[in-house]
């Protein structure tokens, strides 16, 4: 009776505390699940209403709500809101005096709280896990869940530690625990209620889907997208818009170029504080019409009418790049994205997935030199085979993964031979994300079913977006599309002919069967199978399988129901994919034309040297006299936070990261954020200390 009188009263309290008349999609289910006492996984887009989906529950149940947020900024931001929602509130955590957090106890204890925010560390604070268990709060909601998983793009060993403290916490009781996220894949998913112990739980897996975000992927060189980019922005239709560029370096020579056309500007970690701070500003209020940025740009930018979307590169993972497009079209209009790539955005990736996750022999070389002795980070590097960065990044990813122990002085002793295993999976997991990546260009299904099912999200799936340039080729702006040849149709009949009488085949078998002799290439064979996917006469899907311990990756093709109903390929009009509509390259201004030529022509090609990433992290420029001497300030707090946390100086900051932080002068959190060597990690643990002796406000 007590769950139902709960449930019964989520309405009232939706209106009379938070003011809203009504739910939004899904967060009703997830609100009654929660008052039922039921575990549950949340996974649901940024802006869809998650933290309602455990303050609304937890005010129902009455008692403390326990929140788990891995972000000081985000913590702050909702003890704010609910503050001024006149409800009680407190949070604890290192950027508060120690008097604010004993408060916080009391009144925890007391149970004059409805809120208690708390870090993932703090459980490691010993008697404050046992003190929490004295008075069991009403629900555990763990914010930012995917961090608890090694398969989360945000990897962080204390909330993977949640789990072992919750039996305690609940302390015999019925205390619903709320895992919720913005981002997680299946397997993350799978993961996070295995790790959590969660008994039982409901899944809701929604709101992924944007059907007003019309999302085309084109194959361009690099050297073309400027010209591209210039004239898809010319058209008023397709501003306000954010170009994702892969490097400042691409972000200030693309501003240039479009600043030349429409109010635009750069935005990266290199530029300073001020300007940065004045470029999102200009673009907020609509005097910047286009802004070329590095990811970190739109972290908390809430512009609702963004138009359009180009990513002058491949992202890194298929999360990001879903998170950046979704910043177009929050007004609900129809809105564009472009997602340029080639073979050369590849070999970049490759190049800093092995700058990031080095050969496993780098780190068996610093394995090998440990012993039960302890020896200092310097002596270890100086007698090192290793380059300096070379040796710093295997000691890092060694101690991260157990087979290093650094203390607070430096010294370093010998781990557990566990890390082997744990480094491989999450080295093999980063490269797959790219993978994904890869897979999703090539792909000729419907772009948003893609994305929504890579969150697990099947029902949302179901329905073709007819938007995307794989439903409808027809209203593509950069992709031209034309009517298959007679002997493109008769390739297809062949296709369809050999998949009649079985369930499916491998691409490449297919191409086999049909020319045995190889007479047809594979550009042109799977031009025709994209085709017959868009036509809805088969259906493609990525599979695999593993051999010799290795994961192998093929796409699976099949006759859709469509296709069984049909005699001929004749039947349907196949479209063939053939490259960018002719005003959108750099040969139409060659030809002439008056209006192209107004138009910045597109810088000339690099050479196969330049083209290559770079072999180096790109060093700090000289520092200004104000900026050594916040680089001699963010040093003695270095040291200082270094003996309070028993650590090493260079497990709070790197050299060259201190003198990239006095360098950029960050404002905010997301600018920290873009300066090389700083993680989330690094800006839940130090980052609203540094923003202080930065000056920020």
């Amino acid at each position: 009776m007590a769950a139902q009188s709960n449930s019964d009263n989520l309405a009232h309290l939706l209106h009379s505390v938070f003011g809203f008349a009504q739910f939004r999609a899904n967060q009703e289910a997830v609100c009654r699940a929660a008052v039922a006492g039921r575990d549950l996984l949340l996974v649901m887009p940024t802006g869809a209403g998650k933290s309602l989906c455990y303050q609304l529950p937890a005010l129902a149940l009455g008692g403390t709500a326990l929140v788990i947020s891995p972000l000081i900024a985000l913590m702050e931001d909702q003890y704010a809101k609910l503050a001024a929602l006149n409800l009680r509130v407190a949070r604890i955590h290192s950027g508060l005096d120690r008097s604010v957090s004993r408060q916080a106890c009391v009144e925890y204890l007391r149970g004059d709280l409805d809120f208690l925010f708390i870090a993932p560390e703090r459980l490691r604070v010993p008697g404050f896990p046992e003190m929490l268990a004295k008075r069991p709060p009403a629900l555990i909601a763990i914010d930012e869940a995917h961090c608890i998983s090694q398969w989360g793009h945000d990897f962080r060993p204390d909330y993977r530690m949640i789990g072992q403290y919750l039996p305690n916490l609940r302390n015999g009781a019925t205390v619903p625990v709320l895992a919720l996220t913005a981002t997680a894949t299946p397997a993350v998913q799978k993961d996070i209620v295995a790790q959590l112990a969660m008994t039982n739980p409901e899944r809701f897996i929604h709101g992924f889907r944007r059907d007003n975000l019309a999302i085309e992927v084109v194959e361009l060189p690099i050297p073309e997208r400027p010209f591209a980019i210039s004239k898809l922005l010319a058209k008023r239709v397709h501003r306000p818009a954010i170009v994702y560029a892969t490097s400042r370096k691409q972000s200030e020579a693309l501003a240039e170029q479009l600043s030349q056309l429409m109010p635009t500007a750069a935005y990266h970690a290199g530029l300073d504080s001020e300007t940065r701070e004045r470029v999102q500003r200009a673009f907020l209020s609509g005097r910047l019409e286009v802004v070329v940025a590095t990811i970190a740009f739109g972290m908390g930018i809430d512009k609702p009418d963004i138009r359009t979307i180009i990513h002058a590169g491949l992202p890194g993972t298929l999360e990001g790049y879903y998170q950046e497009i979704g910043r177009a079209g929050r007004d609900g209009a129809p809105s564009r994205t472009f997602l340029m790539h080639s073979y050369a955005d590849q070999r970049t990736h490759d190049f800093f997935l092995n700058r990031d996750y080095p050969p496993v022999e780098n780190l068996h070389q610093v394995f090998r030199m440990l012993s039960e002795s302890p020896r200092t980070i310097d002596d270890l590097r100086a007698a090192s085979k290793l380059a300096e960065e070379e040796f710093d990044k295997a000691l890092e990813k060694l101690e991260i993964h157990g087979g290093a122990r650094v203390d607070y002085a430096g010294n370093v002793t010998i781990g557990t031979p566990v890390w082997t295993r744990t480094y491989s999976i999450q080295a093999q997991h980063r490269a797959e994300q790219f993978g994904k990546v890869l897979r999703f260009t090539e792909s000729s299904d419907c772009r948003m079913c893609a994305l929504v099912r890579h969150f697990g999200d099947e029902d949302d799936a179901k329905e073709p977006c007819g938007r995307c340039d794989g439903c409808d080729p027809a209203g593509s702006v950069l992709r031209m599309f034309r009517r298959a040849s007679n002997g493109e149709r008769s390739v297809a009949e062949l296709i369809l002919d050999d998949l009649r009488p079985v369930d499916h085949k491998g691409a490449g078998s297919l191409q086999r069967a049909i020319d045995p002799s190889g007479r047809i290439s594979r550009d042109k064979f799977e031009g025709v199978l994209d085709a017959l996917a868009r036509a809805r006469v088969i259906a493609i899907e990525d599979a695999q399988y593993e051999k010799d311990g290795e994961v192998k990756h093929y796409r699976k093709v099949s006759l859709s129901e469509m296709g069984r109903r049909m005699n001929s390929a004749s039947q349907v009009d196949l479209l063939i994919s053939d490259g960018i509509a002719e005003e959108f390259t750099t040969l139409t201004a060659i030809k002439g034309s008056r209006r192209a030529a107004k138009v910045p022509k597109a810088p000339a090609p690099r050479t196969r040297e330049s083209s290559q990433p770079p072999t180096r992290v790109v060093s700090v420029p000289p520092l200004s006299p104000e900026a050594e001497a916040l680089a001699v300030r963010l040093k003695q707090w270095r040291n200082d936070e270094a003996k309070k946390l028993r650590l090493p100086p260079y497990f709070v900051l790197l050299d060259r990261t201190l003198a990239a932080v006095a360098h950029a002068r960050p404002a905010n959190l997301s600018q920290l954020l873009e300066v090389d060597g700083i993680g989330p990690g690094k800006v839940e643990k130090f980052g609203p200390a540094i923003l202080k002796i930065c000056g920020a406000k």
